[in-house]
């Protein structure tokens, strides 16, 4: 009988949903626990706003930049710790043919069997490199693009996010009802967000969107609240 051909599928985009998912969380969160911390401090939505976009545009900045600097970091140890492979397979091949007789022993692999790998690997030093990076290491190669797409993919989700609390301040002139039209648009897209988030991540996207919404809707509270006590 003809079998189906097998298909694996697999989610490749980690890196990116993570910059959305640490740029649009902020960028939900923030702004809208400070609009309605000045809710309760302030009369006009007007200032509302301003203190908002100010907000976004300077959080969006850091978080892009903290986004560019982890990236580059990556990079940097991995090229650090790639020197490092490149001259002790030179100075100290036993001692390195030696670990990965070790590393095939931890899979099960008899050494007799992983001593026919280690000969193989002898005669290319780059792909011996490539696998004490992998398997010794733990780590993958970051693309040399990575930091900058990593910078404009969060800072561009903390805008988007931080612009929902804040819009119904643009549009409406009494802040009560601005206040509780944020409340509304935002613990809803906190809603949706943690639900699309659990969907990419693997988690369960119900508790996802009930974990993600509880904890915008405790920072906005708290934020409230303060703002509450110590106005004149």
């Amino acid at each position: 009988m003809p079998q189906t051909p097998h298909t694996e599928r697999h989610f490749t985009a980690g890196e990116t949903v993570r910059d959305m998912v640490i740029g649009m969380s902020d960028g939900l969160t923030v702004p809208f626990a400070l609009a309605a911390g000045l809710s309760a401090a302030v009369s006009t939505p007007g200032v509302v706003v301003v203190a908002g976009l100010a907000e976004v545009a300077a959080g969006s900045i850091a978080m892009g930049l903290g986004g560019y600097l982890a990236a580059r970091g990556d990079a940097e140890h991995y090229a650090k710790e790639r020197a490092t492979e490149v001259r002790e397979i030179k100075e100290i091949p036993e001692v390195e043919a030696q670990e990965v007789l070790d590393i095939f022993e931890s899979y099960g692999v008899p050494p007799e069997q992983g001593k026919h790998v280690v000969d193989s690997l002898r005669k290319n030093p780059k792909a011996w490199v490539d696998f004490m990076m992998r398997f010794e290491l733990g780590l993958e190669e970051p693309d040399p693009k990575r930091a900058l797409r990593s910078a404009a993919t969060i800072a561009g989700s903390y805008v988007v996010g931080g612009l929902i609390p804040l819009a119904p301040y643009m549009l409406l002139a009494r802040p009560g009802a601005a206040l509780l039209w944020s409340v509304i648009v935002t613990l809803t897209a906190l809603c949706i967000f943690g639900y699309v988030k659990g969907r990419f991540t693997g988690t369960f996207p119900l508790r996802s969107a009930l974990q993600t919404t509880l904890i915008g809707g405790v920072a906005a509270a708290a934020a409230f609240a303060i703002a509450r006590v110590i106005s004149p």
